[in-house]
């Protein structure tokens, strides 16, 4: 994801990275080629064009199906922002509870800090098609890597692992009923928002309403000359090439931010996630240092 000062608006007008323009710039320019053919046809032969009225009322109708397309992917976007959010607070809950429950059991204190870990991880690979546990395997044997990995649910498997591990401790005596239901709580809550980010991942918008949609958009871009050819002449070859860029772009950006999990440059910073969550359980380990009860001098 580009951070950016949104304040800075003149700064973002040239900028290539992030924006759609790479991406339909091969197909505005195909449209601009096929208008310069229809207004050198149009100079040949007057009267091959039509009045706009009725390109007008298409127009009206395919804005509306480009505001349900930009609507959609963009809740998709902040959907999966919101469970990744979920992922770290739950992540936090845990390392908390790590500390303040589990601390007459610090190997199981550390398992459910380090599987945390391991969890995010493989939250990231899994949404990018990839079986892992990224840098976080560093922190496990070779053995348990590997069986997690070789499980099919790298995030399922670090769930079940902090499972067993706040089971462990509860079985030695170190915490109460109370506080294993409260941190397998938080363990569900990390289960529950990765599996919504599944869904968001492997159900894209319906087949149906986005071939329709591209349909419609080369239809309209196609005919937008002919329409403009009487009004505009030569310069409908202009009309054509901004009408094409602007909604091209915004059927563009609702592929972009559909599903947010990947590399792109507007997709969520996974990777950063993950480093807080590694950063959060190193922080709730450093040794608390008591305020001083010595009375402040007046």
């Amino acid at each position: 994801m580009i951070e950016y000062d949104p304040h800075l608006w003149r700064d973002h007008l040239l900028d290539v990275r992030g924006s759609v323009l790479k991406k339909v710039a091969p197909r505005v320019l195909l449209l601009a080629g096929w208008a310069g053919l229809v207004g050198s046809v149009g100079l040949k032969f007057p009267g091959v064009g039509f009045p706009a009225t009725a390109h007008a009322l298409v127009g009206v109708a395919l804005g509306l199906l480009l505001v349900f397309r930009t609507n959609a992917s963009y809740d998709r976007f902040w959907e999966g922002r919101r469970q990744w959010g979920s992922i770290i607070n739950a992540a936090r809950n845990l390392a908390r509870g790590s500390i303040a429950f589990m601390g007459a059991a610090p190997a199981p204190a550390g398992r459910v800090r380090d599987w945390t870990v391991g969890f995010a991880h493989g939250v990231m690979h899994r949404l990018r098609n990839t079986a892992s546990l990224g840098s976080s395997a560093d922190l496990f044997t070779n053995d348990e890597a590997r069986l997690a990995v070789d499980s099919g649910n790298v995030p399922l498997a670090a769930a079940t692992q902090i499972s067993r591990a706040i089971v462990e401790a509860r079985r030695a005596g170190a915490i109460t009923d109370h506080e294993q239901l409260l941190m397998d709580t938080q363990v569900a809550a990390l289960v529950d928002a990765s599996g919504a980010c599944d869904r968001i991942h492997k159900t894209p918008l319906p087949f149906a309403y986005v071939v329709h949609l591209r349909r419609a958009l080369l239809l309209y871009c196609g005919t937008l000359p002919f329409a403009t050819l009487e009004g505009f002449g030569w310069g409908e070859v202009l009309v054509t090439t901004l009408v094409a860029f602007v909604l091209l772009g915004i059927e563009e950006i609702g592929v972009e931010i559909e599903d947010p999990f990947g590399t792109d440059d507007n997709d969520l910073p996974l990777e950063k996630f993950c480093e807080t969550v590694e950063r959060d359980m190193r922080s709730v380990c450093v040794p608390v240092i008591h305020a001083s009860t010595t009375s402040p001098e007046n």
